[in-house]
């Protein structure tokens, strides 16, 4: 059973706990690249998700055990968009609901990614339900797999990660429902 916790928007009060979270090498030992160094990109990381919120009306909460107790981490799903262009519709968009956990190494195997991933796809589905959720994880991260996959979210895709620095790297995208190609195009960008 999951311990208590409490869900609040982010704010700039949350930026050196954040910080602190997001730059740990044990929260990035499956992606050891994607570590923030700087605290400039934990304010940057804050403040679109706080955006998110004013944006879309949803985005990571900051999870707590107790109101005005430390922060155990983020979890939530913010909409990401990307332009699709092409040659019959020049402006159009293509968006995704983005499903993203990150928790203190001390908490993690809790549930408290499971449990507060299913609240946020349900809320995620419940404002804009034309929106696929879709989650990233690479694949030797068998905790994060193990969540989509409790979460009712399916596999997709997978392909070698573009872009990281370990050329064995292989990327998978799991999401809610049947992506279409522009769908999964947006969401390897």
């Amino acid at each position: 059973m999951v311990e208590p916790f409490v869900l609040d928007r982010p704010g700039l009060g949350d930026l050196d706990e954040v910080f602190e979270i997001y730059s740990d090498p044990r929260v990035w030992t499956h992606f050891p690249s994607g570590r923030m160094t700087k605290r400039e990109e934990a304010e940057a990381f804050l403040l679109t998700r706080i955006a998110d919120w004013e944006i879309d009306g949803f985005g990571i909460w900051i999870v707590r055990e107790s109101e005005g107790g430390p922060v155990l981490g983020t979890c939530g799903c913010g909409v990401r968009r990307m332009p699709m262009a092409d040659e019959w519709s020049p402006d159009r968009i293509e968006a995704f609901w983005n499903l993203g956990y990150r928790f203190r190494p001390e908490v993690q195997g809790r549930g408290y990614a499971s449990e507060i991933s299913r609240l946020a796809i349900s809320r995620a589905q419940e404002l804009n339900p034309s929106l696929p959720v879709i989650a990233y994880l690479l694949e030797r991260n068998a905790a994060s797999l193990k969540v989509a996959e409790k979460v009712g979210l399916s596999l997709q895709h997978r392909a070698p990660d573009a872009g990281n620095p370990d050329p064995q790297a292989m990327r998978l995208i799991f999401a809610d429902r049947k992506l279409t190609a522009s769908q999964l195009a947006v969401a390897l960008v």
